[in-house]
């Protein structure tokens, strides 16, 4: 699969979302979603998704500040409603799969749900870059690039 059919789907999963939530706020859709978010110790851990008998999980750790855990919260959102039925623990521990599309996945879906279209709109008329925007948004440098920024 291209990187603009992946981008085109998860955009398109994203917009679907807030239209249908009214909100881009990763705890609301879970809460809506009946996904249950867990705050724990995680040590190096930022955050992971899993399901026990059909009920979603997200487990964020909770020594991280509230602008990564809200990140990680749209992250791990992503792989719920991306890719439900994945478990990319077993998968990095005992195959040979690759999880880095899943990952690019999940950080694309985060990075269009912090940072929806109506947001960029609003900066349309102003000299702040993708960049500034991102960090407004809460959203890692290393990341903003995952926006897309077609019309």
């Amino acid at each position: 699969m291209g990187e603009g059919i992946t981008i085109n789907r998860t955009k398109l999963a994203v917009d679907k979302l807030i239209s249908r939530y009214k909100t881009n706020d990763p705890y609301e859709i879970a809460e809506a979603k009946n996904i249950i978010i867990i705050h724990e110790p995680l040590g190096s851990t930022l955050g992971y998704h899993s399901t026990y008998k059909r009920i979603h999980f997200i487990h964020i750790n909770y020594d991280l500040g509230s602008t990564w855990q809200r990140f990680v919260c749209a992250h791990e959102l992503g792989h719920a409603i991306m890719h439900p039925k994945v478990n990319t623990p077993f998968l990095r521990a005992n195959t040979f799969f690759s999880v880095d599309r899943i990952e690019r996945e999940a950080n694309t879906f985060a990075v269009e749900l912090l940072i929806p279209d109506y947001i960029i709109h609003g900066y349309e008329n102003t000299s702040r870059s993708i960049y500034q925007i991102a960090a407004s948004c809460g959203i890692p440098k290393e990341l903003a690039n995952l926006k897309d920024l077609r019309k």
